[in-house]
């Protein structure tokens, strides 16, 4: 196998000396460019399998050479150094196809995961649109939009929120972002937002020591540390309590948590999914949901499409879920009509897919 390549963009010698020490101690071969003008040279010709540029360059700024690689060379990954502190640049550098950022000053470790998990991505992006394609039933137009949304940001890192109404699918678009990318072999990790007690958020979350409280009788890890390595889905993200939004806020920013009863914060390395069929924007308006919160939550935004909206996919999608259904309880003659197809499509969904998946399952039983 070739050996992989970075480009480093600074116009700083010395960080691009440390970059340059530390990526070739991993094995990796590199390449440097202290310009907008060079950086953009030096991709045509040597086509790295991943760019690491400074948001700061004497003729222009990171966000341009991101844009310009995500346009033109969308295979190759590109993570922004960030100034210490700098939350806007970090989203600003996401929302225009950042792969992830690193804030200065470096830490070496966190370079180290982060060009690990970057260059687990595959340069060619064939293999991650034929398996949407096929766990991602349809045709209406929306649901392609949805397609080429998954399959661009399954290869990034940045926080994505999925919203659209109960039943529309959003779990399906949340494991399909997280199976495609460079964390499927990490865990999945879901959590129901409003299915945990309120006196039990911090201990599910974060984790807990034994003893920290009354009926702690061993430690526990929380969602933070067993989503380790791969993806934390929350959803309906909306009903969470004030006080645990401040929490999560915190261990989002911090890259950190502190498990009730501990001394010592525990790192974390997680990509962060959300979810809600509330509108997030209303409950921020209402004072029900931090601001600060939502823009970090909400760097990338995808909306799933209710059933109603493309009813043109039912038959396509009814007869999908049919012979999943059916092959579970071993009917290979299960079909559906004519007649059926028409009743169903004259129907509204208020349900949307799961509703669909439900009357189907009571049609079989």
């Amino acid at each position: 196998m070739a050996t992989q390549s970075v480009l480093i963009v600074d116009d700083e010698p010395d960080i691009r000396e440390l970059l340059d020490i530390t990526l070739s101690r991993m094995g990796l071969k590199t390449h440097s460019a202290a310009t907008l003008g060079e950086a953009k040279v030096m991709v045509a010709e040597v086509a790295p399998d991943l760019c690491l540029t400074d948001m700061r360059l004497p003729d222009g700024n990171g966000i341009a050479l991101v844009e310009y690689i995500a346009q033109d060379f969308s295979h190759i990954p590109v993570a922004m150094i960030t100034a210490h502190g700098s939350v806007e640049t970090a989203i600003t550098a996401l929302k225009a196809g950042a792969f992830d950022f690193i804030s200065k000053p470096i830490e070496l470790e966190t370079l180290r995961k982060l060009v690990s998990t970057a260059l687990q991505l595959e340069g060619d992006t064939s293999r991650t649109e034929n398996a949407v394609d096929q766990d991602l039933i349809g045709s209406a137009p929306a649901i392609q939009t949805l397609r080429q949304q998954i399959s661009k940001l399954a290869r990034s890192q940045a926080p994505v929120h999925i919203h659209g109404e109960s039943g529309s699918g959003k779990e399906v678009v949340a494991r399909l972002i997280h199976n495609n990318g460079p964390r499927a072999a990490g865990s999945f990790v879901a959590v129901n937002c409003g299915a945990i007690p309120p006196e039990l958020m911090e201990s599910e979350f974060f984790g807990h020591m034994k003893g920290s409280f009354t009926g702690a009788n061993q430690d526990k890890i929380g969602l933070f540390q067993a989503a380790a390595g791969g993806t934390l889905f929350l959803d309906e993200v909306a009903d969470l309590p004030l006080a645990m939004q401040v929490k999560l806020l915190r261990a989002i920013q911090e890259k950190s948590v502190r498990p009730v009863g501990a001394n010592e914060e525990q790192s974390t390395d997680i990509r962060l999914l959300s979810a809600t069929h509330k509108d997030l924007v209303k409950e921020v308006e209402a004072g029900r949901f931090r601001n600060d919160l939502y823009y970090r939550i909400n760097v990338i935004d995808v909306r799933v499409p209710s059933l109603r909206d493309r009813l043109e996919d039912l038959p396509a999608l009814a007869e999908y879920i049919l012979q999943r259904i059916a092959a579970n309880e071993g009917n290979d003659k299960a079909r559906l009509d004519d007649s059926t197809i028409k009743a169903l499509s004259g129907y509204s969904f208020p349900g949307n897919v799961r509703e669909l998946e439900n009357m189907l399952e009571r049609a079989l039983a």
